[in-house]
């Protein structure tokens, strides 16, 4: 789950969509993924729980970005299969999380205690 969100954050389009599952591919084009990722600025992934077998393996996690000036989370449960001996992305199950209007003098959402417009504003 890590390398996936690390790809999306540097827009590594061409691993996000590998580290899908051989099914799940063809759903998924590199330019749809791209789009995606460079419409958003990822701030933070919090892992909350994981678990695997020989096969199978899920990960529960909230993936923290600005979409515009829009601070919103994906809470997700993953569920990752083994192919040829990689962890793949199956499929997941999103938990809907309200997104938050952010203002330029507004305090940051990441944390930081900084305004808006001194910290993750464009």
């Amino acid at each position: 789950m890590r390398a996936r969100y690390s790809a999306y954050a540097v827009k590594n389009a061409v691993f996000v969509r590998e580290s899908y599952a051989k099914e799940k591919q063809a759903e998924n084009s590199i330019s749809e993924i791209k789009d995606f990722a460079n419409s958003c600025r990822f701030i933070n992934l919090t892992v909350l729980d994981s678990g695997y077998n020989d096969e199978t393996g899920f990960v529960t996690f909230k993936a923290h970005y600005f979409y515009q000036d829009l601070y919103c989370q994906l809470a997700e449960n993953s569920r990752f299969i083994k192919e040829d001996g990689q962890w793949r992305y199956l499929d997941g199950e999103i938990t809907p999380v309200a997104d938050i209007k952010v203002k330029r003098n507004d305090t940051c959402p990441c944390g930081s205690n900084k305004k808006y417009k001194k910290c993750h504003s464009v």
